[in-house]
């Protein structure tokens, strides 16, 4: 994305020039893993009751402006209410609606990188203030300057990541709930990548104590759920949390065909869960595999591996693996990741082809 320039005598509203659009190259390769999506489309039933739920659509009217079947089939999946889940089309326009309803100028969101983009440029883009704090060596939480950093900014939002983007690392609940104590306002916990965790914000919820009400736990259908392409995001938080992101939601946001789809994906969950399985253990053997090559690694427990070349430059290693037909995320320059490289668990065909041609760029 390019500058952003004055149009005549008028120009953007302060503090947004500075800031670049977010994304990711697209290039044509035979093997793309670089943006963390299923490698495994939806399964053949999924398509079918949804072209039979699309036929039935009254395409000339208005959709559910409350998703109403939506969210009752999602409260139902997680054992919550209807009243404490809202959706929104990706996790990003969910993450939005949250930055709408309690930031805004004099207000300030936390976050800890390196973690993932968008939360502090929804953030900017929302006029709120943005405190940053320091992850450790090993990309955990570092309580210590997390507890610092919440006491000097008193953030409204909290953010924080598990498993985290672009290091794979979960905070555990201990240390969620460590920063629920010490956090003045909402903590929000993006679970994008949650179902290949062994643990969950969801669990805090489940608690019920007075400190639950301040946790939102973000998910989305993008991962596991094979629907990228339908743009599909939901959180599950207190009922006063839902109204708050209902009161700035555009009316109809979400469309007809998009309920839908979520609805009829969460028919599926065992299909999904196989999928879950698949890719987990995918994601163990190309440790293994990386293990044995010149980079550095860390733990994951997402869909996607971190990893530094030890022998060569990262940009070089990105470029020669583009030249061999695979792309992966290029995080050299993030905060936090200098010199690493992130790659998403693709088929067996594909990290094979992945892990050849980093062996012969190495």
């Amino acid at each position: 994305m390019g500058p952003v320039t004055a149009v005549g005598p008028v120009s953007i509203r302060p503090g947004l020039a500075s800031l670049s659009g977010y994304h990711s190259p697209q290039v044509d390769v035979a093997v793309r893993l670089n943006t963390n999506e299923s490698p495994l489309p939806p399964p053949p039933e999924f398509r079918a009751a949804l072209a039979e739920a699309c036929g039935a659509i009254a395409f000339n009217r208005y959709p559910d402006r409350d998703a109403r079947a939506l969210r009752e089939t999602i409260a139902a999946h997680h054992g919550v209410e209807p009243s404490q889940v809202f959706c929104a089309n990706g996790s990003n326009e969910v993450l939005q609606c949250l930055l709408l309803a309690y930031g805004g100028p004099d207000r300030t969101a936390a976050l800890f990188e390196p973690t993932y983009t968008l939360h502090g440029h929804i953030a900017r883009v929302t006029g709120t203030a943005v405190a940053v704090g320091p992850r450790a060596a090993d990309f955990r939480l570092d309580l210590p300057a997390v507890r610092r950093v919440l006491a000097g900014s008193s953030p409204v939002v909290t953010f924080l990541c598990s498993p985290n983007n672009p290091t794979g690392v979960v905070d555990t609940p201990e240390e969620i709930e460590a920063v629920v104590d010490a956090a003045p306002g909402l903590v929000v916990v993006d679970e994008a990548y949650g179902q290949f965790a062994r643990t969950s914000g969801l669990d805090l919820l489940a608690a019920g104590d007075a400190s639950a009400e301040r946790v939102v736990v973000v998910r989305t259908f993008s991962k596991t759920w094979s629907m990228a392409a339908l743009r599909l995001g939901y959180l599950v938080a207190s009922p006063e949390v839902v109204a708050a992101c209902e009161l700035v939601a555009l009316p109809y946001h979400l469309d007809a065909l998009k309920q839908a789809a979520g609805t009829i994906a969460l028919r599926f969950a065992a299909e999904m869960a196989e999928r879950v399985a698949f890719v987990t253990e995918e994601r163990g053997r190309v440790a293994a595999r990386l293990a044995a090559l010149p980079v550095e690694t860390w733990p994951s427990e997402a869909n996607f591996i971190l990893f530094r070349p030890a022998t060569r430059h990262a940009q070089q290693v990105w470029t020669d693996l583009v030249e061999r037909s695979v792309l992966v995320r290029d995080c050299s320059t993030w905060t936090g990741t200098p010199g690493c490289l992130r790659v998403t668990v693709g088929t067996a065909a594909e990290n094979d082809a992945f892990l050849d041609a980093l062996e012969k760029v190495l």
